[in-house]
């Protein structure tokens, strides 16, 4: 699940949603619906996260942290680290070996520390 699916499905059960009601609603199927909450599927574009926005009426914070979630909701990510050093391929590589046997602490501790780290 990405941070948007999880998000999405939040939204959905607070209010007492089904995902065939909330396809119909939006113009999507509720296999693409479950796609998308599962992370089976990519990003949603633009006019798919507004058209979220707008059938759960959020505004202002709620809307914008719902757009940063679906940039964010990549499940497929590739990182190009070419023209980088040898120890960010390691690195990415080393991310990519081991995240599927990170515990949730780890991970969070990780995001953080990547957050709060310099930038040029």
């Amino acid at each position: 699940m990405t941070p948007f699916g999880e998000k999405l499905r939040l939204l959905r059960r607070e209010r007492g949603i089904s995902q065939r009601d909330m396809a119909a609603s939006i113009g999507v199927s509720p296999a693409y619906l479950s796609a998308l909450e599962h992370g089976r599927r990519g990003v949603p574009n633009w006019g798919m996260v507004q058209k979220i926005i707008g059938f759960f009426n959020i505004i202002w914070d709620d809307a914008e942290e719902l757009q940063r979630l679906a940039g964010q909701s990549d499940p497929r990510v590739v990182i190009d680290t070419a023209g980088l050093s040898p120890r960010a391929t390691e690195l990415s590589n080393l991310l990519a070996e081991k995240i599927s046997s990170l515990g949730e602490p780890e991970i969070e501790a990780l995001i953080q520390r990547l957050r709060t780290a310099r930038t040029k």
